[in-house]
């Protein structure tokens, strides 16, 4: 693979640093590269390590982007609707992990496992979907190969981290104070104290009562499968778990699907891992599936509650969201550019 100039947009946060870990542990051909975050960042003289050196942070500006091959983008929509298209117009390639161009019509989302070959068909941008979508499409789409998906019931556990650097650091204050018999007070950025609770919302709630990250699972589900009819119906709930999202995932098919044969799908699955051993208390936990890269699978069984004649599935997935449900898919989705 030819060398590239790599620019990291947002290179201080939990995603960015990621991202830097991700391209040196899969060796990707990096030429030069080019972290860029706030202006705070820069007058603190903050750097990032990267291949064994200290390189400093740019500041985020149309300028920096000059000569940039690739770009991975790890700010927040804003910032990444600002200074991306400024980046294409200088020649880069962006893959993003904001939500600003998921939906966008000409703006491929792709998981690789999944939709690879829509990178092809991009105009500057290429979108990294959210994190609970990836880990639950990777072991949803072989089996739809097998069987043609038509319905998904899905709940997610997800982590604090999930909320970034803040929601990290505020989940593991509040273990604290409660470990120590303290107030937790204000609980920004959740909307109630996290430790020793679940909060079942995580965005804005819409008109029909769903949040914004219950409806991405369906939006953008449909999109990268191709399938615009599909439904899907979701409930995403914060855990106080500090990373590796979990998903409870009912898929209905249209045609006959075994718990034998999906599970065998399964293991032969690309980035999947089956981890199904009821009888010795086997499955996936958000400790095991920390820090690594493949979306772990167990307690495979029949959708006991399916009418007659209605195949349907249901499962147990857990998977990094900071690696595989953001910086991970991103480098993956470079290594197609290059």
């Amino acid at each position: 693979m030819s060398e590239k100039n790599v620019a990291i947009l947002g290179a201080t946060g939990v995603v960015g640093q990621q991202m830097l870990q991700c391209l040196e542990e899969r060796d990707f051909p990096v030429r030069e590269l080019v972290p860029l975050a706030s202006q705070r960042s820069v007058d603190a003289g903050r750097t990032v390590s990267f291949r064994g050196e200290e390189v400093p942070v740019r500041l985020a500006e149309p300028a920096a982007f000059e000569g940039a091959d690739i770009v991975l983008g790890a700010a927040d929509d804003a910032t990444a609707r600002e200074l991306l298209p400024e980046a294409v117009r200088r020649g880069a390639v962006c893959v993003d992990n904001s939500h600003a161009f998921r939906l966008e019509p000409d703006v491929p989302l792709v998981v690789p496992e999944v939709n690879a070959g829509d990178i092809a068909g991009h105009h500057g941008i290429i979108a990294n979907p959210n994190c609970a979508t990836i880990i639950g499409l990777v072991p949803v789409w072989p089996l739809h190969q097998a069987a043609g998906l038509t319905r998904l019931i899905v709940s997610t556990y997800q982590a604090a981290s999930g909320a970034g650097l803040p929601g990290l650091l505020e989940l593991e204050r509040e273990i604290c104070c409660v470990a120590a018999g303290e107030e937790v007070g204000e609980s920004a950025p959740f909307q109630y104290q996290l430790a020793e609770n679940l909060i079942p919302q995580i965005g804005g709630f819409n008109e029909v009562g769903y949040t914004s990250e219950e409806m991405k699972m369906q939006n953008e589900g449909r999109k990268i499968m191709h399938l615009p009819e599909l439904r899907v119906n979701c409930t995403c709930v914060r855990v106080p778990v500090v990373r590796s999202h979990s998903e409870s995932i009912t898929a209905e098919f249209e045609r006959p699907l075994s718990v034998e044969r999906a599970r065998e799908i399964l293991e032969s699955a690309p980035g999947v891992r089956v981890v199904d051993e009821p009888s010795s208390s086997r499955y996936p936990m958000p400790l095991e599936t920390s820090d690594q890269d493949l979306v772990w699978v167990g307690r495979i069984r029949r959708d006991l509650s399916a009418p007659d004649g209605v195949s349907s599935i249901t499962f147990w997935c857990c998977g990094d969201q900071i690696r595989k449900g953001a910086a991970t898919n991103a480098v993956q989705i470079a290594e197609y550019l290059v």
